[in-house]
């Protein structure tokens, strides 16, 4: 049977994402270059090339995001970051991170969204104040145990590693991320992801069908914006009621 139209339909969902992963790593190098343009003598520009080497994004690419800060690039318009913050579904507490080049642009999105699985976006420091900025570390827990990860990154200056259904997580100051991530590597643990996140404090825990499927459904909506590039929610769900959502959503997805 001739599946072209399929075919086609998921090498534009992979392309989509790459182009996603390629634009916010030009971003975050593009903002940070304002500290200087040599990776050398600027430490978080040096991070930030690195992960975007390591994800497979063009040296070009990476010369051109960097030419946005230094004045170079004279027709770049400025890159900023905001940080969005709201109450979803269930007093669920919602922190959605974006660089954007395009202010007004960004908030429609990012309201246009809120709006369509939520509330109204409350004031700064609503529920800010309930996460702490760190860098997490994810590493693959079918290539590597949790007693392993721990006892290595006891000779970090990692802060927390915490074992969770599909992954382990590593917490890190930011300052201290990058060392980490080497150590991590030079003891040839394979690290499946790394970013600068919101942590919380403390878990919400959501029970109930209707504000699971909107809290999920929201979060794949923000994920798909071109200017988002962390989301961080303080919700628990149940594995039960989390494969009754994503079976619903899959299942719905395909007949639409």
């Amino acid at each position: 049977m001739w599946r072209g139209p399929v075919v086609a339909k998921r090498r534009d969902a992979v392309n989509a994402v790459k182009w996603k992963v390629f634009s916010i790593h030009a971003k975050l190098i593009a903002v940070a270059a304002q500290k200087g343009g040599d990776p050398d003598s600027n430490p978080t520009l040096f991070t930030a090339v690195y992960k975007a080497k390591k994800d497979g994004v063009p040296n070009d690419n990476i010369d051109r995001a960097i030419k946005k800060w230094t004045g170079e690039d004279k027709s770049a318009a400025q890159i900023v970051e905001i940080v969005y913050e709201w109450y979803a579904p269930g007093w669920v507490s919602v922190m959605v991170s974006v660089l954007t080049d395009n202010k007004n642009r960004t908030v429609a999105n990012i309201r246009h969204i809120f709006s369509k699985y939520s509330w109204t976006m409350w004031e700064s420091w609503s529920v800010s104040w309930m996460f702490h900025r760190k860098w997490v570390i994810f590493i693959d827990p079918t290539k590597h145990s949790y007693d392993s990860i721990e006892e290595t990154i006891f000779e970090t200056n990692a802060e927390d590693v915490i074992s969770e259904d599909n992954y382990i997580k590593i917490i890190t100051s930011i300052e201290d991320h990058h060392e980490v991530e080497v150590y991590l590597e030079k003891k040839g643990i394979e690290i499946m992801e790394s970013k600068l996140d919101f942590v919380p404090d403390n878990e919400v825990e959501v029970t109930e069908f209707d504000k699971a499927l909107k809290v999920k459904k929201m979060i794949e909506s923000f994920n798909e914006d071109e200017d988002v590039v962390t989301i961080s929610t303080n919700e628990l769900i149940s594995e039960k009621l989390d494969t009754e959502v994503d079976e619903f959503i899959e299942k719905n997805t395909f007949r639409s």
